[in-house]
C-alpha cells in the first residue's frame, strides 16, 4: 500500500509552523481533548485559553482567541462526529491555536451566509476577519485548522 502523502492547503496568511525571527525557542503550550458529545466543553476550552493566555496576551487578543477558538471547535464538533484536539501555542510574537478533527478530511472554506443561515456559516468568515493568518492543513486522518493572532502582550 503506497503511503500517503500529507497535503497542506493554506487559506491565508503564512505557512504553517513557520517561526518568525526572534520568537522564542520554548513556546508556552495549551492541549485539550474534547469528545463529540461534550458540547458544553466549547466553554470550558474557552476558560482554559483565557487562562492560558492571562500572563503571556493582552485583553484585545485574549478576546478574539476566545471567539476563533470556539468557531473551530463548534465546527469540528458538528461536522466531524468525532472530537477534536486543540492546541495553543504562545510565544512573545504570537498565539497560534490549532483544532484538529479526526474524521474529515473536507477541506473547509468560507462562503457569505445568505438570510435563511441564521447563525451557521459565519465561523470562518469570524477567523478570516481576526486573525493574522489561517488556514487548514490535511492530516493521515482528519484535518487541522488554525489561526494566528500576532503581538503578544503589549
Amino acid at each position: 500500500m503506497a503511503k500517503r502523502q500529507k497535503r497542506t492547503t493554506v487559506v491565508e496568511g503564512r505557512g504553517p509552523r513557520g517561526r518568525r525571527p526572534g520568537e522564542a525557542s520554548q513556546p508556552a503550550r495549551m492541549r485539550r481533548r474534547v469528545g463529540h458529545a461534550e458540547r458544553s466543553a466549547v466553554g470550558e476550552v474557552r476558560r482554559e485559553l483565557r487562562e492560558f493566555l492571562r500572563h503571556r496576551s493582552g485583553q484585545e487578543q485574549t478576546d478574539a482567541a476566545e471567539l476563533l477558538v470556539s468557531e473551530l471547535v463548534t465546527n469540528a464538533l458538528i461536522h466531524t462526529r468525532h472530537g477534536a484536539v486543540v492546541t495553543a501555542t504562545a510565544t512573545t510574537a504570537r498565539l497560534r491555536v490549532e483544532v484538529q478533527d479526526f474524521a474529515s478530511e473536507d477541506l473547509p472554506a468560507p462562503y457569505v451566509p445568505n438570510a435563511d443561515d441564521g447563525t451557521h456559516g459565519r465561523g470562518l468568515i469570524l477567523v478570516r476577519s481576526l486573525a493574522d493568518a489561517w488556514g487548514v492543513e490535511a492530516q493521515a486522518l482528519g484535518k487541522t485548522v488554525w489561526f494566528e493572532l500576532h503581538g503578544g502582550r503589549p
